[in-house]
């Protein structure tokens, strides 16, 4: 998959759990583990801008495009 999610890096920052995350943003666990694990196909801006409010981030520490070599770059 192209673009990874790190979102267990963000997490772990603020020192907080999936559960957590969840509560405070108000999506469930399922599908916030959806987009932990990469098997999310997309993710809506207001999600993204929820979880970026609470864990206190840019959507570019969230993100990140990994090309055809394996190599990983940060999206700004």
């Amino acid at each position: 998959m192209p673009v990874l999610v790190r979102l267990d890096e963000q997490l772990h920052k603020q020192r907080m759990t999936l559960t957590e995350l969840s509560e405070r943003v108000g999506i469930t666990l399922a599908n916030l583990s959806i987009l932990k694990t990469g098997k999310a196909k997309a993710v809506r801006f207001s999600t993204l801008e929820a979880i970026c409010r609470v864990l206190q981030c840019q959507p570019g520490d969230l993100l990140f495009f990994e090309d055809d070599e394996g190599e990983a770059h940060h999206v700004d």
